[in-house]
């Protein structure tokens, strides 16, 4: 059975086909009203959905359930459950291969095994030591043999960005190739496990200060050594920090990627983890220097990871650890002259350790998975979180509490049956579904952690990357052709070349028709009787090597008519654009579309090799594209 967004996909790709683009009905251009003047459209009562994961003492999971078996609270309310249905393996129905479009029609489209969960694996060599890492392929090699046959799979890997592997399937040889891949390289922030002594440099001016006095020498001085070691642990807090950025923009991605693929996830997260908060570290002179707190960033990720319906289940890749302090590898002279040392240095690595875990875990409770973490069979733990999550069941509510003021809401789940396990996500924030979106108002605060926190990286920037994953939170249709056959030696209207780019003409220039599914993104009714939306249209140029090349960047405060409001229902939202294209050489279009209101984001990509020698448009749109945005 389709979802709504695919059955609404399929009826704006039959309505966009046989369009020219001066026949797409093009936003108007009119003022847009204050927000106190907008009434905004609902689409219907705003639910919320409940993935819950029943097993017995065994772990085994308990079938056959029905609605009436369980009770639903929020906020230690009753709530009066909407909908009720149960998922397993049997219930998925195979991949649907992707839709055969004609020359020049592309889509973010991404087809899926529906009726039952599916499973995603995330490879953080981000934040995973490069032993752990050799240990990790041995055992996921360990996994296929035993993996249940037919189980669909995607592949993503972590670096400072994120990588897609292999899309979903069930071959073991493609997924054998994918583990193996080449762009996934060890982490430039992270070299050996977290705590304990190290090779610093204050630990290395320690030792030799101490052999210094051995031989009758002047020691190096303490204040000296004390600033050295200042430096280091703020450079080593500005690494992590950085780590948690890229992974929770990772996440992030994945989540707006899986948004378009109907029912449950479970994204498997192999990983050494990180701490979401850098706590003062006491040793050093100025210990609030490396204090740091990604909660608000967290916070984000969460809402994301719910809105796609992504169960987390993270694996701590280093097994069963012990403290790194007793290492034969590790030099016992700067415990010399202190003897407390040792005792700090311990209670350190403990405490890092279990700021990890705590993430770890924290994010499993938050998305309704689980956490494996001292557990040196990893093969085990993905057989685990395989089945753990391949049998669930969906229940929907409206709260009853119906003022959306940004808190957490706590949900509990409750089964008549005892003896058994539950797993679901214990709450969300209770955003405003047709307020500012949380990114916006993240954005717009003071930061108030560490100076040496990383910025806060726009969504748009990550899914505009060059071969980055296809965000499917807005699905996009668009044809994508040459608008003529003659060279140009200049540039399209309102593109801008990349001023750091060597890249020069002649180039040709495309045309880009793009219907956008209106479901998910806000549309305003103002008293005036039209409708209202505040869009984002990008349009990026890339060489092969991933160098940006040129950009088209197009606020949009676009108006509807009633009467073009009920058209895009089934058509689409349409824009049109054109961008230009240097002739030698092979080149990539990325297009995407951000609504601004809601924070949703759709893009896919386009090799130019595979537009470059088709017929031109035979018309081109005569209407000018809508007024940018106001800033």
């Amino acid at each position: 059975m389709l979802s709504n967004t695919s059955l609404l996909f399929l009826l704006f790709l039959a309505n966009l086909l046989p369009q020219s683009s001066a026949q797409a009905p093009q936003p108007a251009q009119t003022p847009q009203p204050s927000q106190s003047e907008v009434t905004t459209l609902r689409a219907g009562t705003q639910l919320v959905v409940v993935d819950v994961v029943v097993t017995d003492k065994g772990q085994n999971p308990i079938r056959n359930l029905k609605a009436s078996d369980f009770a639903l609270l929020e906020g230690g309310k009753p709530q009066q459950i909407k909908s009720f249905e149960e998922h397993s393996v049997q219930s998925a129905k195979p991949i649907q291969p992707m839709p055969v479009f004609p020359p020049g029609i592309f889509s973010n489209y991404t087809p899926a095994p529906t009726g039952g969960a599916v499973n995603i694996l995330l490879l953080d060599t981000l934040n995973t030591p490069v032993l752990d890492q050799i240990y990790l392929h041995d055992q996921f090699h360990k996994y296929l043999k035993t993996s249940t046959p037919g189980a669909p799979m995607a592949i993503f890997g972590l670096t400072t960005r994120l990588w897609m592997l292999q899309s979903f399937t069930s071959d073991p040889e493609l997924l054998k190739a994918a583990i193996n891949n080449k762009n996934i390289k060890n982490s430039p922030l992270i070299d050996r496990v977290s705590g304990g002594n190290s090779t610093q440099l204050a630990d290395q001016l320690t030792e030799a200060s101490n052999d210094a006095k051995g031989d009758g020498l002047s020691a190096i001085d303490p204040y000296l050594i004390a600033l050295i070691k200042q430096f280091d642990t703020e450079i080593s807090s500005n690494q992590l920090q950085l780590r948690v950025k890229y992974t929770l923009d990772a996440i992030n991605e994945l989540a707006r990627y899986l948004a378009g693929i109907p029912g449950r996830k479970n994204l498997i997260w192999f990983s050494g983890s990180f701490p979401l908060d850098i706590l003062p570290d006491p040793t050093l002179l100025y210990p609030l220097n490396v204090v740091g707190s990604s909660e608000d960033e967290y916070r984000e990720t969460t809402n994301l990871l719910t809105h796609a319906q992504v169960a987390v289940y993270p694996i701590d890749v280093r097994g069963a650890m012990t403290s790194p302090n007793m290492d034969v590898s590790q030099s016992t002279e700067i415990y010399v002259d202190d003897p407390t040392r040792f005792g700090a240095d311990q209670i350190k690595f403990h405490q890092e350790t279990a700021l990890e875990n705590l993430t770890m875990t924290r994010m499993a409770d938050d998305s309704g998975g689980h956490a494996f973490i001292n557990d040196n069979d990893l093969a085990d733990a993905v057989n685990k979180a395989v089945a753990a999550g391949s049998h669930y069941y969906t229940l929907t509510y409206s709260p009853s509490d119906t003022n959306w003021n940004g808190n957490f809401r706590k949900i509990q789940v409750k089964l008549q049956q005892s003896g058994v396990t539950l797993a679901y996500r214990r709450g969300y924030y209770a955003n405003d579904p047709n307020g500012p979106s949380v990114a916006t108002h993240l954005a717009s605060k003071t930061r108030k952690d560490s100076a040496t926190a990383a910025p806060r990286t726009d969504p748009m920037h990550v899914a505009m990357m060059r071969g980055a994953p296809q965000p499917t939170e807005i699905t996009l249709k668009a044809r994508v052709l040459p608008a003529s056959t003659q060279p140009e030696t200049e540039l399209a209207k309102d593109n801008t070349l990349n001023p750091s780019s060597d890249v020069k003409g002649p180039y040709r220039r495309y045309a880009i028709d793009i219907a956008a599914d209106p479901s998910s993104i806000s549309i305003q009714r103002a008293p005036d009787g039209n409708y209202h939306a505040l869009l984002q249209f990008l349009t990026y140029v890339y060489d092969q090597d991933g160098s940006l090349i040129n950009v088209v960047s197009n606020p949009v405060r676009a108006t509807y008519s009633p009467t073009v409001y009920r058209q895009i229902l089934h058509t689409g939202i349409p824009y049109h654009v054109e961008i230009s294209v240097p002739i030698k050489g092979p080149y990539f279009i990325r297009i995407g579309l951000h609504d601004l209101a809601t924070n949703h984001i759709g893009a896919f990509e386009v090799p130019v090799d595979a537009i470059k020698n088709l017929p031109p448009v035979a018309t081109t749109a005569s209407t000018e594209p809508p007024a940018p945005a106001k800033k």
